[in-house]
């Protein structure tokens, strides 16, 4: 416990030596700059500013939530990196779910070990790091990868070194941008794993693709039902899908689809993923069959 005290109070000692204008700490040379730079030193969340470069553009707010209440009850255990970009002002490199939770909750510091860092190392810091994170999906890993070679130049091999990965891993996520971007948002909602993706984009059509996605989806297909749907696509260019056993469907969607599809006049298809989240198809055979169908969604009659 003294120990901790101890810790704290060097933080406090920090912050207020980067309170006063004449030992403002601009480079790694500057007076000072030992004691900050790379110890724990606890700012004013209202000094720091969020990260664009940040490459991570979805935070779950249950997820934040949970976090918050946390950090309510033990404290942030783990400080947030952040640059400093002039006298008493801060930008995040990484920790942004921290620094969220911290606000939501209203607290007014937070823990923050200081860098010196311009504008290309602060991007490499947040990539390298949002790309370590273990809940990442695969697109925004490899939307990581593809920002590290196109703005900071960084070839595969130097990436497999940086962020500790094989260069076959890397080049694995890469292709995964050559998907439809339909597909893509489909693996970001959980709808597709990796192993599905890595079938699909062997299949250079993107209708095709589109083609096999919805049969993933419809089929509730396996990877190794999707490689082989792949295989024989490859082969002769056809696409038939495997009979697949329908999983028993929860009884509020069996009701539901039921209830749609004697509003819609046609079968309403509804598909579940294992987040929870779920997908209604509604099908329509003519101009005029969607415009009804149109004319129903706008007027709820």
């Amino acid at each position: 416990m003294a120990k901790a005290t101890k810790k704290q109070a060097l933080g406090r000692g920090l912050s207020a030596l980067l309170k006063d204008p004449e030992n403002d700490i601009t480079s790694a040379s500057d007076k000072n700059a030992d004691k900050v730079v790379g110890n724990i030193v606890e700012l004013a969340i209202e000094t720091i500013e969020v990260n664009p470069f940040q490459p991570r553009t979805n935070f779950n707010e249950e997820s934040l939530r949970e976090l918050a209440s946390s950090i309510k009850e033990l404290g942030v255990i783990q400080p947030i990196t952040v640059r400093k970009l002039g006298f008493d002002t801060y930008q995040l490199v990484s920790g942004e779910r921290r620094y969220r939770a911290s606000k939501m909750i209203g607290l007014e510091t937070i823990p923050a070990y200081v860098r010196i860092a311009n504008d290309q190392e602060s991007l490499e810091m947040a990539l390298v790091e949002n790309i370590q994170r273990s809940d990442l999906d695969p697109i925004e890993i490899a939307l990581s990868y593809q920002r590290l070679i196109d703005e900071i130049n960084l070839t595969q091999e130097q990436m497999s070194q940086r962020v500790g990965k094989k260069r076959s891993t890397i080049a694995n996520y890469l292709r995964l941008l050559k998907l439809d971007p339909i597909i893509q948002t489909g693996m970001r909602d959980g709808f597709l794993s990796m192993g599905h993706g890595r079938a699909l984009v062997n299949v250079e059509n993107t209708n095709d693709q589109l083609e096999i996605y919805e049969a993933i989806l419809s089929k509730s297909l396996s990877v190794r039902d999707t490689e082989a749907l792949v295989k024989n696509y490859k082969k002769d260019h056809i696409i038939e899908t495997p009979v697949k056993e329908e999983e028993e469907m929860p009884k509020y969607i069996k009701k539901g689809m039921k209830e749609f599809s004697e509003y819609f006049g046609h079968r309403v298809d509804v598909k579940v993923g294992k987040n929870g989240r779920g997908k209604i198809t509604i099908p329509f055979h003519s101009e005029e069959d969607f415009t009804r169908i149109k004319k129903l969604l706008k007027s709820g009659k």
